[in-house]
């Protein structure tokens, strides 16, 4: 059976390795309440529930248009620079059709926000188009073509954003505040985005399991050369792919610009491209193609958040330095615990050779010196040394194995 249709079959709601993720989940949750100072989720536990739970709503929305580029075969590299110009097509657009109520922070009225969001949007569709076309038409590999996108999106939305200012207020501004009242209420009640989220992740398990585009994204990034032979029109299911790659988070960015009243093209959004990604990886998707589920996206969004939420209240202040070394270590063991089944049937080890011999101390003293930044000097001896005898026995025994795997 292709590695695809199995991916995608649910038989018992969810799959061993998402159920994994809940406990994994429900751990995190536990670690957290006993490890926490203050004890937030005893004293409050609706305020550290809607924290959490607008978090994984945001991360989600855009997540799910990652998860189905990957599953495609591809990789979307510039969800947060497509948030930030999300944003600022907003921003402008409704600068431009009420100036004075923007700049008077008053209401600009609901056709004019439903046409600041339908530009949104469509920034996010033309975006789509553009990556499909210069993957598919120039043949410029996703890497390349998201990552130019990554860097050059922001760029753009900062220029528009000076230059709207510049032409419709008194002052160039890398930045436009959005006060309408609508956004407050987004802003306000964190039921909305996680609505959203909830739909879209409705819509998205429709379009993979029970459409025939859902069987052909599969079949793409499962083998793309195989889907093109069976009659597939790859290049049009690739469109559809980055195009609802780059509107979820166009539509992501309209939530951001409503969390915090402002639209901010220099800042907003950066890096969560990789959050979007590393939730996908955690919920299961491989980035080789043709596997992945949108429940595993949703657990993997919900777990990533909760550990980032952990770490923010367990070492309270200066906890945003590490959420980057967060989402870098927490895909690194989720890719590297689904390739543990492959090596194991290919021989291969994971500590090989003159390699295995130098990457163990490289991963005793990166592990000692991330405990020791949180916990003291003492604690991150202690498991850098910890980890050298760790390390040691597992070369040790794939070394034991290694007559046994040969005969």
């Amino acid at each position: 059976m292709p590695p695809h249709q199995d991916s995608f079959r649910q038989p018992f709601l969810l799959r061993r390795s998402e159920w994994a993720l809940v406990l994994a989940i429900v751990v995190a949750v536990g670690l957290t309440a006993l490890l926490d100072a203050n004890h937030s989720y005893a004293t409050r536990p609706l305020e550290s529930l809607r924290d959490i739970a607008r978090n994984t709503a945001l991360l989600g929305i855009f997540a799910l248009g990652a998860t189905v580029v990957i599953i495609a075969g591809g990789i979307d590299l510039s969800a947060g620079s497509m948030i930030a110009l999300s944003g600022t097509v907003c921003a402008t657009t409704m600068l431009a059709l009420a100036p004075v109520e923007m700049m008077g922070f008053k209401p600009v009225g609901p056709a004019v926000v439903a046409v600041a969001c339908a530009a949104s949007l469509l920034a996010g569709f033309l975006v789509g188009t553009l990556h499909s076309w210069l993957i598919t038409a120039i043949r410029l590999p996703p890497f390349i073509a998201t990552l130019a996108t990554l860097v050059g999106l922001r760029s753009f939305a900062r220029a528009l954003c000076e230059s709207a200012t510049s032409a419709l207020t008194p002052t160039k501004s890398a930045l436009v505040n959005v006060a309408d009242p609508l956004f407050k209420t987004v802003r306000d009640n964190v039921w909305i985005p996680v609505a959203m989220f909830g739909v879209l992740a409705c819509i998205t398990w429709l379009i993979l399991t029970r459409t025939v585009l859902g069987r052909h994204i599969g079949a793409l990034g499962g083998n793309e050369q195989a889907a093109r032979l069976a009659g597939i029109r790859t290049d049009n299911v690739k469109w559809f792919a980055y195009c609802f790659g780059a509107m979820t988070a166009a539509l992501a960015g309209l939530f951001y610009v409503a969390n915090e009243s402002v639209s901010a093209p220099v800042n907003q959004g950066r890096g969560h491209e990789l959050n979007a990604i590393a939730a996908a990886v955690v919920g299961g998707c491989s980035l080789a193609g043709g596997v992945g589920t949108v429940p595993g996206t949703v657990l993997g969004a919900i777990f990533l958040r909760v550990v980032i939420d952990a770490v923010s209240k367990i070492i309270k202040t200066g906890a945003d330095v590490y959420e980057g070394l967060i989402v870098g270590i927490v895909v690194v063991m989720a890719v590297t615990l689904g390739q543990v089944g492959q090596m194991a049937k290919g021989g291969r080890k994971l500590l090989p050779g003159s390699l295995g011999l130098c990457a163990i101390p490289t991963l005793a003293i990166l592990s000692g010196a991330i405990v020791a930044m949180t916990a003291g000097p003492r604690a991150g001896a202690s498991v850098a040394g910890a980890s050298v005898v760790l390390l040691w026995l597992l070369r040790a025994w794939e070394n034991s194995r290694t007559p046994a795997s040969s005969m």
